[in-house]
């Protein structure tokens, strides 16, 4: 009845409206490339230290559990500001959040060339929390780029290669410090090889930051959609009823199971990311190339996954179906990869994560398309910061509770958990209501065109 309602006060704004131009500007690419690089660079540093754990251990004297808090700081962080981040966001516009994203990286990677001594572990942790800060600003922005910079035909591509930034940066992060950081005997060489490392990814983030402040505007000249041209038109909320607003949107049932759900999916694949150099070690010693090659496939996978389900979405629309067959198929790619352990092969083992890659991470750009499809007129930053929170604060729980089950019992038993939790997601989101709002929204404002036309 509500959704009714709301069809019909579309049609007679539209109606009523002035009509103003419609433009796609072929400038998109260049700021779809930008937040590629950026949010790449950011994800890069989220896995950097725990791909290589067993090195980073060694360097500063601290244990496994100390290691993998500098990726559980990049879960910690996001729940706590991800409302007032997203206000400010809705607010601002995208150049805000672009710049604050953007600088926050390079500055934390800047920090950590200073973190290079035994006793200095503590820059390390204070490096992660300003990049895991800056992330909130980053993870926000996908679905938001692809509804106000590209046309309703190219929204899920575009969402798909916006993360793709954040997949190419874990598989960055899996290889490169597992291939550049070497466990020397002498400990000084393993602090310069750290040193390279960060020192190569404050560099890298110099030119991208230029290209932020000077190319980075906070709104295309026109909207590229009907459905843009509306937004514009909204008056923006205080504080207070972006508050009322945000809550609104958990008195939505499917949302409500759709964010539990997409909790728990990503923040397995975020656990599993984190301990992935210490399953591979206790099958294969001494392979911590291994461990980051494994963790680049199981991106790339991910990546690949994530571009063609784009595609798919965006020629069929069927946002409920396509996310619950990548739930179960993921539930069954990690099932096969415990087992793959067993067999002491690392072809097998390398297959079998590229497999689990390309349903656990090409969730991710599925997973804001359907929240966005069933919470449509909501803005879309507001939604995926909401995904967003949960599956980080699912990936601190699964993560530690993940570390001490590998601890206790290994590998098999530590994984084969995760499986459980992946079907229990994808049981979840069977029960979630396959509302397509905004493909309602769109279709009647193309019925209103046709008889305005008329």
């Amino acid at each position: 009845m509500e959704n009714s309602e709301n069809m019909l006060d579309v049609k007679r704004d539209l109606e009523n409206r002035e009509k103003a131009p419609i433009k796609v500007f072929k400038r998109r690419w260049a700021i779809l490339l930008i937040y590629v690089l950026y949010s790449a660079a950011n994800s890069f540093q989220w896995m950097e230290y725990s791909i290589i754990a067993n090195i980073v251990m060694r360097f500063y004297k601290v244990n496994s559990t100390a290691v993998d808090w500098t990726s559980i700081i990049y879960m910690l962080i996001y729940p706590i500001i991800v409302l007032p981040v997203s206000y400010f966001i809705d607010k601002k516009g995208l150049r805000f959040a672009a710049i604050w994203g953007g600088v926050g990286t390079a500055l934390a990677a800047l920090i950590k060339v200073f973190s290079i001594d035994e006793k200095l572990f503590w820059v390390v942790i204070l490096g992660q929390s300003i990049g895991s800060t800056a992330q909130v600003f980053v993870l926000c922005l996908p679905s938001k780029i692809a509804a106000v910079w590209f046309k309703p035909t190219e929204v899920s591509t575009a969402c798909a290669l916006a993360v793709f930034g954040t997949q190419l940066g874990f598989a960055l992060g899996f290889v490169v410090p597992s291939t550049l950081v070497r466990n020397h005997k002498n400990i000084s060489l393993v602090g310069s090889d750290l040193q390279v490392l960060c020192l190569l990814i404050t560099i890298y983030m110099i030119p991208v930051v230029i290209a932020i402040i000077f190319l980075f505007p906070k709104l295309p000249k026109l909207p590229p959609s009907l459905v843009q041209q509306e937004e514009r038109k909204k008056e923006p909320l205080t504080f207070r009823e972006y508050c009322k607003y945000f809550t609104k949107l958990f008195r939505n049932r499917g949302f409500v199971l759709h964010t539990v759900a997409y909790g728990i999916n990503i923040g397995v694949f975020e656990a599993i990311g984190t301990l992935l150099n210490q399953f591979i070690l206790e099958y294969f010693p001494n392979s911590e190339e291994d461990a980051g090659r494994i963790g680049l496939i199981m991106v790339i996978g991910g990546m690949l996954g994530s571009l063609l389900f784009g595609l798919f979405l965006d020629r069929t629309h069927k946002y409920k179906e396509t996310t619950v067959f990548i739930c179960y198929a993921a539930v069954v790619s990690v099932i096969a990869a415990t087992f793959s352990l067993l067999t002491n092969s690392k072809i097998l083992v390398y297959a079998v994560f590229g497999i689990v890659g390309v349903f656990t991470n090409a969730y991710i750009p599925v997973g804001y398309e359907f929240a966005v499809e069933i919470t449509y007129p909501a803005d879309e930053s507001t939604t995926t910061g909401i995904l967003n929170a949960m599956n980080q604060a699912m990936g601190v729980l699964i993560t530690i509770f993940l570390g001490k089950l590998n601890s206790s019992y290994g590998a098999f038993w530590a994984l084969g958990s995760q499986a459980v939790l992946l079907l229990l997601g994808a049981i979840i989101t069977s029960f979630v209501p396959n509302d397509k709002r905004r493909q309602e929204a769109l279709q009647s404002y193309d019925e209103t065109e046709l008889l305005n036309k008329n």
